[in-house]
């Protein structure tokens, strides 16, 4: 192994540190002297936390009564030890005794006792640093192999070992055995009181165990110690796969371990000494139950469950499994929330860096600073209502953050001046500042949990960002802020140092142009037109986090102006040196090469801008011409004659549709071609076909436009006009003066949206049953819905009955995933930050967006306008099996709005309908509700995603969430500098959507039975989005029943 690998390994910081580094640096002190004796689980966990420091001689390393911070080995060199027996430094008597090689020291940190002495540097040193809560986790878990490396230590360097304080109180020092102290959460204790779901499901478990698998429990002997009614971790895994395999619900022992910790939370099950969480390990673990029974030596067969328990254990065990299976992602969680820092994995980093991203208090952070936390934030728990968390004028050594639950602020003299709610944070100002607390925190209900980051780690994690930060200033202010990074790549010129915080448009193209992209002549380019032997990094997504998010900060026209400014157009034949001639190439080469790039990431936009055509055919022209003259830009050639012919294609793709006309039917169906009903996509054909479905601004649309009396005019426009230009024309045609007057949509719940004068694609932004009205603004309480706004949409006059469910999930699929397609990324930003601002159209994820609530409220309408009761429940399950299909399919969408559909309090209100399900529709859909929950910012849906391999059609809604997130919960700008932090984050949300189709659709079609109806019937569903309508069918079904 190479110095340089050990180094590179140990300089990252030690949340970065992946398990190979751990292992390279592990291998290096493995074989140092000054480690002989180590035992390698011990080096493994100092791996993993120490730093490295690299002294000159004369350094002076601490001074006798600082308060220490960190404890050292010396792996290298000599450091003299001065003592002063007054205290004071003048007194400093002559070198005492020396450090040498295979020293340790520092070890007062473990209770905060001043330095006993002064450490200087004889020579050049290299040490090996641990910082402070670190040691103690160390000491903690390895105590006697930790003493006896100490003591060996000192008396090889002629310390007194029973003079030294430090190792007194090591001694004393807490056993892990024991419980901890609060500000250290103990993952092996519970976090709350056991509720009534938990000891139903502790109780339906244990009494399986005893009738069916009563082996699992015995009296164990461990270290001459014995365990009475117990059973192990690994094997409690085991028998709850076997028994929650079978029906889908249980699939992993990870999740099985989840599922135990959650009960463990609740106090359900413990670890018998209380020294574990829940493991899948041979740890002995037993019900709470029967270890209150041993203590209060009551007798085993008292417990012991009767048939009748075991007959209805087994009626509710596929509820409690689902139950659990919902709690077990969040319990994992909690469980790594609770680990110390050092036993974190990497794994386990980047499940709560995930977690931190879309937390609302951490919005305004750095990426950077998010993976730093993400290593020492730590979870706590209380379960009553009144605690007191802090008083005003304590000192503030935490952050918090409210998982959940809720806290009152109060300040003396003026009582509850405010209260704190899930998402919110308190508590960081005292820290900021150095303050006491300036008000106390009390609990204002039983189990709250709260994130929490104490005072240590907020500041040494300040000063680590502040030190790893670079400013490049012009004219005295900032414009670009980057931040040193670790590389992750050996390639030279691909080896990335700093990554962009922020900066100004322009620099940061410029930044982009000289680091991201190659100017050297040395590498060929391949038929997609990409660089065979010099890779842009793809660790490094600064150039295509800039790509996807250009469109924010420097619009299309404003990017080509740099582009031409950073390309050196028409250079004048002047002699030059040939470290000149190259510097002007290597610019020339990086911008074909951005441009390439561009082009091929974005495409269709790009080509919308009519100043493009003229850039790129002048750049085109100008690399040929620097080819012909000078032999160089070969490469350049190529690419630009790829973009050239990707701009003929989209020239002859917009000369097919030109003309092309939509409609938005009055009878509320969703919006076609108009007049050439046999072009539509929605056949699956990949290719020229299907890009004829994606609507374009220059479009026509053909819609109607009311008023309060309910009359209406015929319009037809393009998708692009503002609505100021729609209102003044309706307004024409229909009498009415242009004064105050404003455009709407009205709903069918009566709920009214005003549409603002810039506004644009207005008739395809409509909700199911939504209606354009015009009015006065003063008017618009007089406005009233029409009489078939309350009614079912048009549908095609079929019964879904006649219908094979696979093969309406399959043209259900296919005509979700033509929708799908058409959905560029931009429209995402364009609908997130307002599509006015862009003066862009959103139709295309406009219609998508529909589809979705089409789906849901179709599976409503469908189940309450049906009235007998067997049908009902027929239907309910032909719409499972559709889910179930849909799901099979990867068609995420479709199964998301059947599943909210089925949900839907119109639909769960019906118990009779509920009663008559069989058991297993039932627990398919406890199932499905389960993967879709929203809680944990739908984590289960999530972590499902993350294991599914494209072609995918995704929870649309979802990903406009996290859009609309992390606009809101970010700044675009900050001091005149784009926030690049939240253009990385937009970017990995649209990274996302292009990775669910970055495959083609190419699932295999069902048998065809009615094949032509099932497309005619799934393109126009009947549905009803009104809830009170739906309420009152639902009503009319199954009415209430008033209590007796």
């Amino acid at each position: 192994m190479t110095h340089e690998l050990w180094y590179f390994s140990i300089d990252r910081r030690p949340a970065d540190r992946t398990v190979q580094d751990i292992a390279v640096i592990v291998s290096y002190l493995r074989h140092l002297a000054a480690l002989t004796g180590v035992p390698p689980l011990l080096l493994s966990q100092l791996a993993s936390v120490a730093y490295l420091e690299q002294l000159d001689s004369g350094v002076t390393l601490y001074r006798q009564g600082d308060r220490g911070t960190s404890w050292y080995a010396v792996l290298m060199g000599t450091l003299d030890v001065h003592v002063s027996k007054t205290g004071i430094v003048e007194d400093m008597n002559a070198v005492s005794r020396s450090l040498g090689m295979g020293s340790f020291f520092g070890e007062s940190i473990l209770d905060d006792s001043p330095r006993e002495n002064t450490i200087v540097t004889r020579e050049p040193c290299q040490l090996l640093r641990v910082e402070q809560r670190d040691f103690r986790a160390l000491w903690q878990k390895n105590r006697d192999s930790m003493e006896d490396l100490l003591g060996h230590s000192k008396l090889k360097n002629s310390f007194d070992s029973h003079r030294s304080r430090s190792h007194t109180n090591m001694k004393n020092l807490q056993d892990p055995s024991k419980p901890q102290k609060p500000d250290e959460p103990n993952p092996c204790l519970p976090i709350t009181t056991m509720d009534s779901d938990g000891a139903k499901a502790g109780r339906v478990l244990r009494t399986l165990i005893l009738t069916r698998s009563p082996g699992l429990v015995r009296d164990r002997r461990q270290q001459s110690r014995t365990f009475r009614r117990c059973l192990v971790g690994a094997e409690m895994v085991d028998w709850l796969l076997a028994i929650g395999s079978a029906s889908g619900i249980v699939r992993s022992r990870h999740q099985a371990t989840g599922m135990w910790q959650s009960l463990l939370e609740q106090g359900v099950i413990q670890h018998v000494t209380l020294e574990h969480p829940f493991r899948d390990k041979y740890i002995f673990y037993r019900f709470t139950i029967d270890a209150e029974s041993e203590l209060q030596s009551r007798s085993w067969s008292r417990g012991l469950p009767s048939p009748e328990d075991e007959r209805e254990a087994d009626t509710k065990l596929s509820e409690v499994l689902a139950f659990l299976a919902q709690k077990a992602p969040d319990a994992i969680m909690r469980l790594i929330l609770r680990k110390p820092s050092y036993e974190r994995t990497t794994d386990d980093l980047e499940m709560i860096y995930d977690e931190l991203l879309h937390i609302k208090a951490l919005a305004h952070l750095s990426n950077s600073v998010k993976r730093e936390l993400a290593g020492v934030i730590v979870f706590e728990a209380h379960p009553s209502n009144g605690t007191v968390l802090f008083h005003q004028g304590d000192e503030g050594k935490s952050w918090y953050i409210i998982l959940k639950g809720s806290v009152n602020v109060v300040i003396r003299g003026k009582g509850t001046v405010c209260s704190l709610y899930e998402g919110d944070d308190f508590g960081k100002l005292a820290l900021v500042n150095d303050a006491p607390r300036a008000a106390t925190i009390v609990l204002r209900e039983d189990s709250c949990h709260f994130l929490r980051v104490d005072k240590d780690d907020f500041n040494r994690i300040l000063r680590d960002v502040e030190a790893n930060t670079v400013r490049l200033k012009e004219h005295g202010q900032d414009v670009l802020v980057l931040e040193k990074i670790s590389a992750n790549n050996a390639n030279p010129y691909s080896h990335f140092k700093y990554s962009v915080m922020a900066g100004s448009p322009a620099k940061m193209l410029e930044h982009l142009l000289e680091t991201r992209l190659d100017g050297r002549d040395r590498s060929s380019v391949d038929s997609t037109g990409r660089r065979t032997s010099a890779p842009s990094g793809d660790t490094d997504l600064f150039l295509d986090d800039f790509l996807l998010t250009h469109i924010i900060f420097m619009p299309i026209h404003q990017l080509l102006t740099e582009l031409t400014r950073q390309y050196p157009f028409h250079t004048k034949k002047v002699e030059t040196s040939c470290q000149d001639r190259e510097f002007i190439l290597a610019c020339k080469r990086r911008v074909v090469q951005f441009v390439h790039r561009w082009v091929t990431t974005i495409y269709d936009p790009v080509f919308e801008e009519v100043c493009t055509h003229a850039f790129l055919q002048e750049l085109f022209e100008e690399v040929q011409k620097e080819s012909m003259s000078s032999g160089a830009l070969q490469d350049e050639v190529n690419l630009m004659m790829q973009v050239m012919d990707m701009q003929r294609t989209y020239a002859e793709e917009t000369s097919t549709v030109s003309g092309q006309k939509w409609k938005l039917p009055p009878s509320g169906q969703p919006v076609s071609l108009f007049g050439n009903p046999s072009s539509h996509a929605e056949d699956g054909i990949e290719g020229p076909i299907e890009r004829r479905c994606t609507m374009h601004g220059c479009d026509d649309i053909i819609f109607r436009v009311y008023c309060a009396d309910h009359t209406y005019c015929t319009l037809r426009f393009p998708l692009n006009t503002p609505a100021d230009t729609l209102k003044h024309v309706a307004a024409d045609k229909l009498g009415l003066k242009h004064d105050d007057l404003v455009l709407v949509e009205l709903k069918s719940s009566g709920e009214k949206i005003s549409f603002s004068d810039t506004d644009v694609s207005i008739p395809t932004s409509l909700s199911v049953n939504g209606r354009i009205f015009i009015s006065l603004k003063d008017h618009l309480d007089a406005l009233t819905c029409l009489p078939e706004q309350e009614n079912a949409t048009e549908g095609a006059n079929f019964d879904i009955e006649i219908f094979s469910t696979r093969e309406l999930a399959y043209h259900m699929t296919v005509l979700d995933w033509s929708l799908f397609k058409c959905v560029h990324e931009y429209e995402l930003i364009y609908k997130t930050f307002g599509r006015h601002h862009f003066r862009k159209i959103t139709s295309n994820l406009d219609v998508f967006l529909r589809r979705f609530n089409e789906i849901q409220f179709w599976v409503v309408t469908e189940l309450c306008l049906t009235a007998s009761h067997s049908k009902r429940v027929s239907l309910f399950r032909k719409f499972l099996k559709l889910a179930a299909y849909c799901k099979e399919y990867q068609n995420l969408n479709a199964f998301c709005a059947i599943v909210m559909g089925l949900g839907n309090v119109a639909v769960t209100r019906m118990n009779q309908t509920w009663e008559r399900l069989p058991s297993k529709s039932r627990k398919v859909f406890a199932e499905f509700e389960t993967f879709i929950d929203p809680s944990r910012n739908h984590r289960a849906y999530r972590m499902a995603l993350n294991k599914t391999t494209p072609p995918i059609i995704p929870f649309m809604p979802l990903i406009l969430k996290d859009m609309t997130f992390t606009h809101e919960g970010n700044q675009t700008y900050s001091d005149s500098l784009v926030n690049f932090e939240k253009m990385h984050l937009l970017a990995s949300t649209i990274r996302t959507m292009r990775l669910c189709r970055s495959r083609p659709l190419n699932i295999p079609p069902p048998t065809p039975r009615s094949e032509a109806e099932v497309r005619a019937y799934i393109r126009c569903l009947r549905c009803i989005d009104n809830q009170r309508v739906l309420n009152q069918l639902s009503q009319r079904n199954e009415p209430s029943q008033r209590p007796k």
